[in-house]
């Protein structure tokens, strides 16, 4: 079982991922707002753009718009509820708040993008998944080896939320991606309305004993956050918040 804040303790296996890519604070519960700005896509192929070419460092390479639009396309894929192109944004968002932690703030941006990128709920190797694609589409993107390397060994990390002492990108990753916990009431209610329907498959008893593992072992954690702004701004409201779930997934259990 890993910490992922969003697993239920009930994945399986499947089938491998076909196919590599191309052809200031916020609120730390916005990634449960639905997706609503027609703009909102463009403005994040402008930020895919400027952070590809940021992160090739002046070298050549092919148009970055094939490699965000088949991002985008995988981020908007039906059977997300949760994990949907508005978390997306929030990471980023949140990565932005944390920028002056990170020892290389691009490959986190670029970590943000592929950290979900193959998501389905009933499999267990999303996060592997994931960074195999970013190996791939970063590779044919231009992108220098270290920060094809660096980028996949972040999205790896998400399995576990755990970086090391000193990892300060992961430090960034990690708190920007669990920073939905930190959010207000309602925030927090809709991104656990939204996790429950990614799981719809699940019956309710099963879905409420793995769920309810995953808030005891975040709980359980020393912190949830590892940055400065991350340890003082979000860690006692998320715990208070998935005390809270935890508590009310006890009370609906049957007799």
């Amino acid at each position: 079982m890993t910490d992922h804040s969003h697993h239920t303790g009930t994945p399986r296996d499947a089938e491998s991922d076909a196919g590599a890519g191309a052809g200031t604070d916020t609120d730390a519960g916005a990634d449960a707002d639905t997706d609503t700005d027609a703009g909102a896509d463009t403005g994040l192929r402008d930020r895919w753009h400027d952070t590809l070419l940021a992160a090739r460092a002046g070298a050549d390479g092919p148009d970055p718009l094939p490699y965000a639009e088949n991002l985008l396309a995988r981020w908007a894929e039906p059977q997300r509820r949760y994990h949907t192109t508005a978390h997306l944004r929030a990471v980023l968002d949140h990565v932005d708040t944390l920028a002056g932690h990170a020892d290389d703030v691009q490959a986190v941006r670029l970590a943000a993008w592929f950290h979900d990128a193959v998501y389905r709920p009933d499999r267990s190797e999303n996060e592997e998944r994931s960074a195999a694609l970013a190996e791939r589409a970063l590779t044919e993107a231009g992108a220098p080896d270290a920060v094809v390397a660096e980028v996949a060994r972040l999205v790896r990390l998400t399995v576990t939320h755990a970086p090391a002492e000193g990892d300060r990108n992961g430090e960034v990753l990690c708190d920007a991606d669990l920073a939905v916990l930190a959010g207000g009431p309602q925030e927090y209610a809709a991104y656990a309305t939204r996790v429950r329907e990614e799981y719809g498959f699940v019956p309710d008893d099963a879905f409420r004993e793995g769920r309810s593992a995953v808030l005891r072992q975040l709980l359980g954690l020393p912190r949830l956050f590892r940055t400065p702004h991350g340890a003082a701004e979000w860690e006692e409201r998320a715990r208070h918040n998935l005390a809270t779930e935890l508590e009310l997934l006890t009370s609906s259990a049957p007799g």
